[in-house]
């Protein structure tokens, strides 16, 4: 054992109960990875039901608190050495004189801080908590009031082309000035003139929704930590024993705009260009919110409230309405004093927002909860899609606009508004003659794409820059939709538009990035009245788009309750890391062992040479098979009759799902005709239906909320008794953040490994791109080795087929084990998991399951059937009666 990791294993946590053994392995390895940081990564497991949030803010706080302290002892130690040929007397005066002025900021800030908390609880107590009440028709100007001329694009030198970032892009020097003295933009300082705070180490925490950031802003109010002064200091002065956690959110204007006429404008790019038109210099009308000489002591007061009470969003909208200042831009004012800072996926992912908020991740650290779904994350932020549908919504919409406004438009915005139709014509006619072809989806070629209409002639990053800096498709969709409504004679309720021209521009940014790591699809898609057809972008990769994160922050953590198999994040996000700098743990359950029962159900009956023997693999060449999806209901009806409460199954897709119940509703069901002609002819859907209330979920998801009420209602209900049974889909709605704990999950059953369909032209893109990347990572490695043992080419080209196959089956595998981790949610929770086929038995797919899973295993499960399984689980519930 190394000292650094004897030294962890001493610390005391501050955890705010006595922690399980595993939450004790998981803050040590969290704080081990951060304290040796360096670029280190930690890919850190621990299953749902464990407290894997509060592990990770104890052990990450833990740690910053004592690097504070670590980093100011240092500075001491060097400031000592420059005056080594001083008397001692003089270097000790120096100390004291530091020490003073440490702990005079210090007690000023957490002085003014506490104030606040004060003042905060008293009003707690007098009301509740206030929360945002959204009211549609709050702020709407009336039409008859709007300047038509308020839609015509401003002249190019009426742009400041200047400034740099989302929001500074459009303002004037004045508000610029103020900006930069609140800190919202980098300014041109000195470092000395620097606040110091803006140099310490943050903790930047994002996770994949809003509700789970919630929930850790939550845990975060439990524990308490010591101060980061020094201990000397601590032991000299009693009142310092003390320090809040400073912690601010941040999101979009979507959710933090408080100016009524913005926000009601409802996506995300129009609030985005309303506001920064907003503060153009010729703008009418200007935000009255935005930061600004007026309002800076409502700003300074936003600050010390967010530093002081551990907001939420919504309490961060609040705040902002309260003091009538903008929480967007203000929170920035409060980064540089906190700790740590909270925000959804796409802040953290892309390059542009990061800079827009000013977030600098250099030497700071990264974690990333919920991080199974990071490489999907990271694609869906970077990918864009545009359909035929819209680009004739589109090229209507600037017909609209240039007859109203195209006398006026002069030198570039003539030419710029003339080339957007160009490339609407362009893109709207490759889809045309796409909608002849016979496939249903393919690879498009970018190169012939561009070629429609001559786009290929026209400057695609200049004309981007243009319609964003301009706010062209915010001008031309607010003018349209402004005319949609006095036509319809219906002001009080504004037509709800897509915004197609920001569609538009997504999709050309995404064209005009393409690189190796991405594609471009069309896929066909029917509609009620005519079929449509869209493009989509598609990133095949996520390492270089997640390159400059790991490359610029101290250490980054991805936590998960799945996050087996691990390999591919090495592998995908890492793969030029020393492997040496990569810690992984995967946690057990801090369950008893006897709370969980796994069993492989890998055919109907033992093997005996039985002829009646049915063998269970769901592969997609066998599924259909009517005898073994017959002796698969047959199995749940069983299951059914053992397990209490609620039962879980889940299937490959929802098509496969549809079809195992249209064979389970046929009569007759019984496989063995003597059997049959002895039973009643019931279906085993109907048998099913009398065992237990059977819900479905379908696609599409608008009623799954319905359907899990539902279920619940079953099982928890008065009339409750006889319990439920679920039939959902590996990815569905129900498959993941959906919380099966108690009753409502005695026996989650896994029906066969939901591979994705390889013969899809994404999949076939990603597995040729891992191929093409692989191959060509070996051979540069060959090269440059002066080793003997080199590989022969057709040993690299197998190992870049088996490093597309790992990835297309590791896909498959954390599929399958969030699926699994809807069932065991807490310490005293039990239950059973059945994973019914075959392949679950083979080696290579056992070690893809987490640790915990691996562990409860019955030992030869796979190779007993039915009977011997009923056998098994009616002992382990009986045995849990009344717990």
């Amino acid at each position: 054992m190394d000292e650094v990791t004897e030294g962890v294993q001493k610390l005391d946590f501050h955890h705010p109960y006595t922690p399980y053994n595993v939450q004790t392995q998981f803050m040590t390895t969290a704080y081990n990875v951060l304290q040796q940081g360096e670029g280190r990564v930690g890919i850190l497991e621990s299953p749902t039901g464990t407290g894997k949030s509060l592990s990770l803010i104890c052990a990450a706080l833990t740690w910053l608190r004592n690097h504070k302290k670590e980093s100011y002892e240092s500075s001491m130690t060097e400031a000592a050495k420059e005056f080594k040929d001083e008397p001692d007397w003089i270097v000790s005066r120096m100390l004291k004189r530091k020490h003073e002025e440490l702990l005079r900021q210090w007690e000023e800030r957490e002085a003014r801080l506490k104030k606040i908390r004060a003042k905060e609880k008293m009003e707690e107590e007098r009301r509740s908590k206030r929360r945002r009440i959204d009211d549609p028709s709050s702020g709407k100007a009336s039409t008859g009031e709007q300047d038509d001329d308020q839609w015509l694009l401003e002249d190019a030198d009426g742009q400041d082309a200047s400034l740099d970032n989302e929001y500074s892009s459009s303002v004037g020097k004045e508000t610029r000035e103020l900006m930069e003295k609140l800190g919202f933009i980098s300014s041109h300082k000195n470092e000395e003139e620097e606040n110091v705070e803006e140099n310490e180490v943050k903790i930047y925490y994002t996770s994949r929704t809003h509700s789970q950031l919630s929930q850790f802003i939550a845990e975060l109010r439990r524990p308490t930590f010591p101060p980061s002064l020094p201990g000397s200091i601590i032991d000299e002065n009693s009142s310092a024993d003390s320090e809040g956690i400073k912690h601010v959110p941040l999101s979009s204007r979507q959710r933090l705009c408080i100016n009524p006429s913005v926000s009601r404008l409802g996506s995300l790019a129009a609030i985005n260009d309303r506001c920064s038109e907003l503060q153009q210099p010729k703008a009418k009308g200007k935000c009255e919110f935005v930061p600004k000489s007026d309002n800076i002591s409502q700003t300074h007061q936003f600050r010390d409230n967010v530093l002081a009470t551990l907001p939420d969003i919504e309490d961060l909208f609040d705040l902002g309405k309260k003091l009538q200042v903008c929480p967007y831009y203000a929170s920035r004012t409060a980064i540089p004093g906190a700790e740590i800072i909270t925000l959804p996926y796409p802040l953290l992912l892309q390059k542009t927002a990061r800079d827009a908020l000013g977030i600098k991740l250099g030497g700071n650290v990264v974690i990333i909860d919920e991080a199974h779904n990071i490489m999907d994350a990271v694609a869906n932020v970077y990918a864009s899609e545009i359909g035929l549908r819209e680009l004739r919504r589109a090229r209507q919409m600037l017909g609209v606009y240039v007859k109203k406004f195209g006398k006026k438009l002069k030198g570039e915005n003539r030419v710029m508004v003339a080339q957007v139709a160009r490339v609407v014509d362009g893109l709207s006619e490759w889809l045309d003659n796409a909608l002849k072809l016979k496939s249903e989806q393919g690879i498009v070629d970018p190169n012939a794409l561009l070629k429609s209409k001559g786009i290929d002639q026209i400057n695609m990053y200049k004309l981007i820059q243009y319609v964003q800096d301009s706010k062209l498709a915010y001008k031309i969709e607010g003018y349209v939709a402004q005319v949609e409504e006095q036509d319809d004679n219906n002001s009080a309720h504004p037509t709800s538009t897509t915004p197609v021209l920001h569609t538009l521009v997504s999709f050309l940014v995404s064209l005009n990035n393409l690189s190796s790591e991405g594609r471009i699809f069309y896929h066909k898609v029917p509609g009620k009245d005519q079929q449509d057809i869209k493009l989509s972008y598609l990133l095949l990769s996520p390492t270089h788009a997640f390159s400059s994160i790991a490359a610029s922050a101290r250490a980054v953590i991805l936590a998960g309750g799945t996050m087996s198999p691990f390999a591919d994040y090495t592998a995908h996000l890492f793969p030029d890391m020393d492997p040496g700098k990569i810690t992984t743990l995967s946690c057990g359950h801090v369950i008893p062992s006897s709370n969980l029962c796994v069993w492989t159900l890998a055919s109907s009956k033992p093997k005996t040479g039985d002829a009646s023997r049915v063998e269970f693999e769901f592969s997609f060449q066998k599924r259909s098979d009517k005898v073994m999806v017959r002796e698969l209901g047959v199995a749940i009806l069983n299951l059914c009759t053992v397990v209490p409460d609620g039962v879980v199954v889940f299937f490959p897709s929802y098509g496969y799902l549809d079809e195992v119940v249209k064979i389970w509703s046929e009569a007759s069901s019984n496989p063995n005709p003597a059997a049959a002609a002895s039973q009643p002819k019931s279906s085993i859907w109907e048998r099913l239906q009398a065992k237990k209330s059977v819900f479905q979920e379908t696609k599409g998801g608008s009623s799954s909320d319905e359907v899990l009420a539902q279920y619940s209602e079953a099982i928890l209900g008065s009339s409750g008794g006889r319990g439920a049974l679920l039939l959902s889909v590996v990815g569905g709605k129900m498959s993941e953040g959906i919380n099966f704990s108690d009753r409502l999950g005695r026996c989650v059953v896994i029906v066969g490994l939901p591979y994705p369909n390889i013969n899809s032209p994404d999949w076939k893109a990603r597995i040729e791109y891992i191929e093409s990347t692989t191959l060509e990572r070996l051979s540069a490695s060959a090269s440059a080795s002066s080793s003997t043992a080199v590989l022969s080419k057709a040993q690299m080209a197998a190992q870049a087929k088996q490093a597309a196959r790992d990835f297309y089956e590791n896909s498959c595998m954390r599929a399958v084990n969030q699926s699994i981790g809807r069932a065991i949610r807490h310490r005293n929770d039990y239950a059973a998991i059945v994973l019914a086929d075959r392949r679950f038995a083979g080696a290579r797919i056992r070690e893809k399951l987490p640790g915990w899973i691996r562990g409860g295993m019955v030992d030869g499960s796979e190779d007993a059937g039915l009977g011997q399984m009923m056998g098994k689980l009616g002992g382990f519930f009986r045995g849990r009666k009344g717990s």
